[in-house]
């Protein structure tokens, strides 16, 4: 991938956030933040353990469930009128080539943004209506996490007991994620500790689910964002975190002091420049 291909490509995911942010009022700093976890702004990201594909690693059912309810309102009607719902709570898609055309989309930065954006949207609803109370950044990525469902059962055991074993009462999350769910020496975390850790790597996207328009430091997200405790994150130039991060550090080291108070989410163009070229030269 070329420099300009590298600078072309990321100024369309932050520009596709931003436009999913302001047309659904959730906070742009907890929508960059979750495609940073989930794919470390990778629009073509393939989880090894799952279905989870895309920018914000839509697992099959979650992107065909909210295709359905919201992909009219983009323009996308053939794709909601060819899903339904089985018997059994499953959403299906009869014809198999339409399957594979509806869950291509995942890999679309611009609607993966507004799919992930409509689902904050309907779950910050949804769980300040079982809580009572307003919805986090940390809670809402719990629900695209564990689903609606899941969300709500982890919300209220953390509120009970905190204590409590995650991986004991989401066995099959954890098998897809043990690096969430178990420390390094295989014992399980608790509740509270699987969503304090969530709640660090989003950083300012954990607070208000709302759009305030904060700004973001970006050293503290980048380092909180690729800190991924061995999950497996495939890049399209087989780039590591290790080595993003890197790139990161430099660009900001680069401009001393000034940088620091800069975002790499708004970039100067020295600073965009410099960051790029060093991608290059990390074999993107």
């Amino acid at each position: 991938m070329t420099v300009n291909a590298i600078a072309s490509n990321s100024g369309r995911i932050q520009s596709a956030i931003q436009r999913a942010a302001a047309r659904t009022g959730i906070d742009f700093d907890y929508l960059l933040g979750q495609a940073k976890v989930e794919s470390g702004l990778n629009a073509s990201a393939s989880a090894t353990t799952s279905s989870a594909r895309g920018l914000y690693q839509f697992v099959e059912q979650s992107w065909l469930s909210v295709m359905k309810q919201h992909g009219s309102e983009y323009g996308l009607g053939w794709a909601a009128d060819a899903i339904s719902r089985n018997a059994s709570g499953r959403m299906t898609v009869s014809d198999s080539a339409t399957k594979q055309a509806i869950l291509a989309l995942r890999n679309n930065p611009e609607i993966a943004s507004a799919m992930a954006a409509e689902h904050a949207s309907d779950n910050k609803d949804a769980l300040e209506s079982a809580t009572g109370r307003e919805a986090t950044g940390t809670d809402l990525y719990m629900a695209h996490f564990l689903g609606l469902g899941g969300a709500r059962r982890f919300l209220a055991n953390m509120q009970s007991n905190p204590g409590t074993s995650a991986a004991g009462l989401f066995p099959a999350a954890a098998r897809a994620n043990r690096g969430v769910f178990y420390n390094s020496d295989g014992s399980a975390r608790s509740l509270a500790d699987v969503y304090q850790r969530f709640a660090a790597k989003l950083g300012d996207g954990s607070g208000n689910a709302g759009n305030t328009g904060n700004g973001l430091p970006a050293m503290q997200f980048a380092a909180q964002a690729l800190d991924m405790d061995g999950a497996t994150v495939v890049t399209g130039a087989n780039q590591s975190a290790t080595d993003a991060l890197s790139w990161a550090s430099a660009a900001l080291g680069a401009r001393g002091a000034q940088a620091q108070a800069a975002s790499l989410l708004r970039p100067t163009p020295d600073t965009a420049r410099l960051a790029y070229m060093m991608l290059a030269r990390m074999g993107g």
